[in-house]
């Protein structure tokens, strides 16, 4: 028997049509009651697709797949196959392997680390799939665990426990992953995200192959060190500033992993120890900027802007000549023309010649669909001062 059809408005099926897998509560006139995947309608009863129905959810509609093919155990296989044969390639032993909608997968995330998996189902039609899920990523990837980490506040607001759990094998609270030539010490379990910052990756090998020879360099926000042992390898030195003594623990802990013994690790305030540093004398020939996000609504916009421009201005003023700034953020709510434009206002203010080398985005592990703005929101830029 086939299950009941969710119906949707004209300007829900509209949404479909142009691109955007979202259908709002407010945009369904019927659904069943019961989470899962469900054929769905437009006003005239016509057929558009099958989605993920979360039935307390103010995305109630997520699009799976627009023709009726059964979205069953090979369904899944099919899709999560494509979605990992886009990364083959990738340098690292860490990266995503699915980053929800921006591979027609939504509300799904799931992260690589070494041989185990740490995964995240976001919506209450998502988990009615997860033996379907997990079965397949049990036969195209034998990984050695697999760990879900669904200590977030959107499963909450989907009805849904949250948490951290141990789903297959055995994930260690610490594994050792690659990327390009550096190493570091992932925490699948407690650490930001699902254990690391695997959305920098790139441009963390970016500033590793941009750093002078010999030079000075500076990683403002380190956290855990990751840009700054990308910098090490090429600079004779380099200062590395982060707010959180715990984080530059980590830190320390992952340039004896590497040997590297050329990083000045200290705990400082970014914004303070910027000023200060374009006061005195000393001038790095790289720098980092890759701040936490400053904006967690619209609303904060214009505050998060003030503060990028400020780290920013000061950082161009710490440029040697031919200094390289590779500065990023990964606000959702600041768009790419907004992040610029600031840019731009802190090198009219700089009293520099700020070149314009290279745009950021995402890399191949994070796709960003065109038609779907919320599957972006890293954006960055190289810079270079005369």
């Amino acid at each position: 028997m086939s299950p009941a059809a969710a119906r949707v408005t004209s300007r829900g099926a509209e949404r479909w049509v142009r691109g955007h897998p979202w259908i709002y509560r407010s945009e369904v006139t019927s659904h069943p009651a019961e989470a899962g995947v469900v054929p769905v309608e437009d006003p005239h009863r016509r057929f558009i697709g099958q989605a993920l129905l979360s039935p307390r959810s103010e995305i109630r509609l997520r699009l799976l797949e627009r023709t009726d093919r059964r979205v069953d155990a090979a369904w899944w296989h099919e899709r999560l196959a494509a979605a990992i044969a886009r990364r083959e390639g990738i340098d690292a032993t860490a990266c995503r392997l699915v980053h929800g909608e921006g591979d027609g997968l939504p509300s799904l995330v799931l992260d690589r680390y070494d041989r185990c998996l740490v995964g995240q189902l976001l919506s209450a039609g998502l988990e009615t799939q997860r033996p379907a899920i997990l079965s397949a990523l049990r036969e195209l990837l034998h990984p050695a665990g697999v760990l879900l980490r669904h200590d977030v506040p959107v499963r909450r607001r989907e009805g849904l426990a949250d948490g951290v759990e141990l789903v297959d094998g055995d994930v260690p609270r610490e594994i050792e992953v690659r990327e390009g030539g550096v190493r570091y010490l992932a925490a699948p379990w407690d650490g930001q995200k699902t254990g690391a910052f695997l959305d920098q990756r790139p441009h963390r090998l970016l500033a590793g192959a941009l750093t002078r020879p010999g030079g000075r360099a500076l990683d403002c926000f380190t956290y855990h060190g990751s840009f700054a042992l990308h910098l090490a390898g090429r600079a004779s030195g380099v200062l590395a500033l982060d707010v959180s003594e715990d984080a530059l623990t980590r830190a320390r802990a992952n340039a004896a992993l590497n040997g590297i013994e050329t990083i000045e690790w200290r705990e400082a305030d970014v914004f303070e120890a910027l000023r200060a540093l374009a006061r005195s004398p000393e001038r790095f020939d790289t720098i980092v900027l890759d701040p936490p996000a400053f904006a967690k609504s619209r609303a904060s916009v214009p505050a998060a802007l003030r503060g990028y421009r400020e780290i920013n201005l000061r950082a161009m003023r710490c440029l040697a000549p031919g200094g390289v700034l590779l500065t990023a953020s990964c606000s959702f709510h600041v768009r790419l023309p907004e992040f610029l434009a600031m840019l731009a206002e802190a090198a009219g203010d700089s009293g520099r010649r700020i070149r314009l080398r290279r745009i950021l985005g995402q890399g191949e592990d994070h796709p960003e669909v065109l038609t779907i703005p919320e599957t972006g929101y890293l954006k960055g830029a190289v810079l270079e001062a005369e």
